[in-house]
C-alpha cells in the first residue's frame, strides 16, 4: 500500500518575499517621486518686455482638471514666487473645471499670498474655475473667452440641485466677488438656476433655469473683466509691469504624473487593482501577475499622493504594518483580533494619505465593493487552485490508484483444495500453493478433505466439499 505524502508548499515564505517586495516597490517609488518633485525646475529663456525693469512675474498655467494635484502645484508656485520677491503672479486659466474641495483650497491660497494675484482667461473659466478667477485681484480676458457656468455637477455630470450644496456653493462665489468688489449677484447666477439677475450693462436679464456665462466683452461690461487682452505680455502691461522677465512656471515630470494619480476616478482603480491583486494572489496562490498588479497598484496610489504632498513615509508605514498583521493572522489565528487591526490600519493609510478623507473613504467603499465581485469571479473560475484546499483532504484511496486494504482472492475462485484444519465453519485450506483462511457456507469439513472455492468476496472466501 502507498502512502499519499502532499509536497508542503512554502506559503509563508512567498508571502515574506511579496512584503518584501511592497515595502521595496514603495521606498523606491517615494524616493523617486521625491527626488523627480525636489528636483529645480529648468527655466527656459524667459520672455520679457521691450525694456527691462528687473521685477518678475510668475506665469502659471492653470489648465485642465481641478484637483488636489493641481493645489499642490499651485503651493510650490506661490511659495516660489514669494521667495523670489515676484511683482505678480498670472494664472493662466483655461480649465472646464474640478472638484469644488479643490477650488476652495486654491482661492484660499490665492488670498493668503502676498503676491499680486492676476487671472489671464484665454480660453474658459468654467465652473470651479471662474472661482479661482473671482479670487484673483485682477481677471484679463482674450477675445472670445467665457467665464461662469459654475452649477455643481457629480462625477458623470449631472447637475446636482440639493439645497444645501447649492446655497453652499454659491456662498463661496459671492464671497469672492464681494471680496474683488464685483456685483455679487452675478456670481451667485453663476451657480444657482432659481436666481433671476438683471444685467442693464449688457441689456440682459438671466429668466429662471438659466445659469449664466458671460463671454469676454461681456464679463468687461459688467465688471468680471478688467480688460481685453491678447495674451500674457499685454495682461502684464495691464498691471503697470512694462519691461517684467516673465517667469514660465511649469509642473515637473513627477507633478504631472501625481495629478493623474490623485485624480478621483483614477484613484479609485488603483485602489481596486491593489484590493483584488493583493486578495487574489493570496486565496488563489501559484500565478504571480495579480499579486505584481496589486502592489503596482497600491504603489502609485501611495506615489501619486506623496508627490502631490498629501501623504507622508507615517501613511506607508501604517499600510504595510497592516498588511504585515493579516499575514500573521493567516498563519498564526488570534480570533480575528490582528486581522482587524490589519484591516483598519490597511484603510487608515489608504484613507490619511488622500486630500479629502471623505472622498478617499468613498473611493475606498467603492473600490472593495468592485474588488469584492472580481475576487469572487476570480475564485470561482479558479476554485481548485485555491489555498483553502490545503486544508482540505481530496485524495480518494481506491483501488483504481493502486490503494488496497487486502490482497485480491479473486484468482481463488473456482480452484479446489485441501482442508488443512478442521472447517467449523472458519479454517485454514490450502488452494493453489496458498493457506488461506476460508469459511463454510454453513457445514462442517473435517481437515483433510477437497474442498473447492464457491464465492470470494473481498477477503472472504467461501468453500464447499468436493
Amino acid at each position: 500500500m502507498r502512502n499519499a505524502v502532499p509536497r508542503p508548499i512554502p506559503r509563508l515564505k512567498l508571502l515574506a518575499f511579496g512584503l518584501i517586495a511592497l515595502v521595496l516597490a514603495s521606498a523606491a517609488l517615494l524616493g523617486a517621486g521625491a527626488q523627480a518633485a525636489s528636483t529645480p525646475i529648468a527655466r527656459p529663456q524667459a520672455e520679457s518686455l521691450p525694456v527691462s525693469s528687473g521685477k518678475l512675474v510668475y506665469v502659471v498655467p492653470v489648465q485642465q482638471s481641478i484637483e488636489s494635484g493641481l493645489y499642490r502645484f499651485l503651493q510650490r508656485a506661490f511659495a516660489d514666487a514669494e521667495r523670489a520677491d515676484a511683482a505678480a503672479v498670472v494664472l493662466d486659466i483655461d480649465t472646464l473645471g474640478g472638484t469644488l474641495e479643490s477650488a476652495e483650497a486654491i482661492g484660499k491660497l490665492i488670498r493668503g499670498s502676498p503676491v499680486p494675484t492676476a487671472a489671464f482667461v484665454h480660453g474658459r473659466a468654467v465652473s470651479a474655475g471662474s472661482y479661482i478667477a473671482l479670487n484673483a485681484g485682477t481677471i484679463v480676458m482674450e477675445p472670445g473667452g467665457t467665464i461662469g457656468a459654475a452649477a455643481v455637477v457629480d462625477g458623470a455630470g449631472n447637475e446636482i440641485e440639493t439645497a444645501k450644496v447649492v446655497s453652499h456653493w454659491s456662498g463661496e462665489m459671492r464671497a469672492a466677488a464681494e471680496l474683488r468688489g464685483r456685483n455679487p449677484a452675478i456670481a451667485e447666477g453663476m451657480v444657482d438656476k432659481n436666481l433671476v439677475v438683471d444685467m442693464p450693462q449688457i441689456g440682459r436679464t438671466s429668466s429662471a433655469g438659466e445659469i449664466i456665462s458671460l463671454t469676454a466683452e461681456e464679463a468687461l461690461k459688467v465688471g468680471y473683466a478688467d480688460r481685453i487682452a491678447a495674451n500674457v505680455n499685454e495682461t502684464v502691461m495691464h498691471l503697470g509691469l512694462q519691461g517684467a522677465t516673465l517667469i514660465p512656471f511649469e509642473p515637473t515630470f513627477a507633478e504631472k504624473l501625481a495629478r493623474v494619480l490623485v485624480h478621483p476616478a483614477v484613484k479609485v482603480v488603483l485602489i481596486l487593482i491593489g484590493i483584488a491583486g493583493v486578495a487574489i494572489e493570496l486565496l488563489v496562490p501559484g500565478f504571480g501577475l495579480p499579486g505584481v498588479l496589486g502592489i503596482a497598484g497600491f504603489g502609485l496610489y501611495f506615489f501619486g499622493h506623496y508627490v502631490a504632498g498629501f501623504a507622508g513615509i507615517e501613511h506607508i508605514v501604517m499600510f504595510v504594518a497592516g498588511i504585515a498583521l493579516l499575514l500573521v493572522e493567516v498563519f498564526a489565528p488570534s480570533f480575528g483580533i490582528l486581522g482587524i487591526l490589519g484591516i483598519i490600519s490597511i484603510m487608515s493609510g489608504v484613507v490619511l494619505a488622500a486630500f479629502d478623507t471623505e472622498n478617499a473613504l468613498l473611493s475606498l467603499g467603492i473600490s472593495a465593493l468592485l474588488a469584492a465581485v472580481v475576487v469572487f469571479a476570480v475564485v470561482r473560475l479558479f476554485k481548485r487552485r485555491g489555498v483553502w484546499n490545503k486544508f482540505i483532504l481530496r485524495d480518494e484511496l481506491n483501488a483504481d490508484n493502486g490503494y488496497v486494504s487486502h490482497d485480491s482472492r479473486e484468482h481463488l475462485f473456482g480452484a479446489a483444495g485441501l482442508a488443512l484444519t478442521p472447517l467449523r465453519p472458519a479454517g485454514t485450506v490450502e488452494v493453489l500453493g496458498e493457506k488461506v483462511d476460508v469459511v463454510t457456507e454453513g457445514g462442517y469439513i473435517e481437515a483433510g478433505r477437497q474442498v473447492r472455492v464457491v464465492k470470494v468476496e473481498g477477503g472472504r472466501v467461501v468453500v464447499k466439499e468436493e
